[in-house]
């Protein structure tokens, strides 16, 4: 396989993977607890990237490595994952793709809101107003826009604070002592978060709930391809693009993601599509563009 064609494969798991995961998730909560899912598709992932690596002689981690891959595991699985598989119940999965969209611009405000750190450059402000713009459109009660379609506002809070979650995991990780491996780091990272999120399906009761009889077909198959396609081909795929290519296109999956997700949710599940979802959709993409770019533009400049 050529340098090109890996690269062309590399992206398409990435977006296309990627943006399905969200209605995976939604087929899988339909019949089994939402945090011993994600804790079941994570401990699976994790267990089986890091067992592999440890096989091929990648070094063993330290007690400090695992900490602070319980840490990151805690905010990006935990919090992050945690909180999207739970509103899932509740908001449909091409939403939940629109709102999790934001991370990089929760990014720009913690990165601020930091000991020491940078205020947000003018294209980072203009692509903040603009995505929470956004995320306005959406959130607006139907009412008052003589709309017809009603989002269920505690489950995009959900969302939006698995977002925020995501985005302080995000930036803590850039200093945390995480192992040299980026492969090896990311198994510890799974592993951690899905122990915490089988602990959080524990304490909350979920074993008691769980209907062997009536899990469905669709959401044992939706949890493989989690695992397999969303879990080890997804991160692998993306870890290998930091590696081979620039980051601002490795970063392009931010806003091709959501906007897949809105399609595949439109087409499989009979998702919504109206004019306003359209509009935020535009809205919260083009924000995202403007920030991962600008980002970009600072890293490449060294500013």
């Amino acid at each position: 396989m050529s340098a090109r064609t890996r690269l062309l494969a590399a992206f398409a798991a990435v977006y296309v993977i990627w943006g399905s995961t969200y209605l995976a998730i939604r087929f899988t909560v339909e019949t089994l607890p939402p945090f011993l899912m994600a804790g079941v598709r994570f401990v699976v992932a994790g267990a089986l990237l890091y067992g592999f690596l440890r096989w091929r002689g990648v070094g063993k981690p330290t007690r400090t490595q695992w900490g602070a891959a319980a840490v990151v595991g805690a905010l990006l699985l935990l919090g992050g994952n945690g909180a999207v598989v739970w509103a899932a119940l509740r908001v449909p999965s091409g939403l939940i793709a629109l709102l999790v969209a934001t991370e990089p611009l929760w990014v720009v405000l913690v990165d601020w809101a930091r000991p020491a750190g940078a205020a947000p450059r003018p294209g980072e402000a203009l692509g903040l107003m603009l995505g929470l713009a956004g995320v306005g459109v959406l959130l607006v009660p139907a009412d008052l826009i003589g709309g017809v379609f009603e989002i269920d506002l505690f489950g995009a809070a959900l969302v939006v604070f698995a977002a925020v979650s995501w985005a302080i995991g995000s930036v803590y990780s850039r200093h945390a002592p995480t192992h040299p491996s980026p492969f090896l780091a990311t198994g510890m990272k799974m592993l951690t978060g899905g122990a915490l999120l089988l602990v959080a399906g524990t304490m909350s009761g979920e074993w008691a709930r769980v209907v062997w009889s009536e899990i469905s077909l669709k959401s044992l198959l939706a949890l493989i391809y989690l695992i397999v396609f969303g879990a080890l081909i997804g991160f692998t795929a993306y870890i290998w693009l930091l590696q081979n290519t620039t980051l601002p296109r490795a970063s392009t999956y931010a806003y091709v993601n959501p906007v897949i997700a809105v399609l595949l949710g439109w087409l499989f599940a009979a998702e919504p599509m109206t004019p306003r979802i359209v509009v935020a959709s535009a809205v919260i993409v083009a924000s995202v563009v403007i920030v991962v770019r600008s980002r970009a533009q600072q890293l490449e400049s060294g500013a």
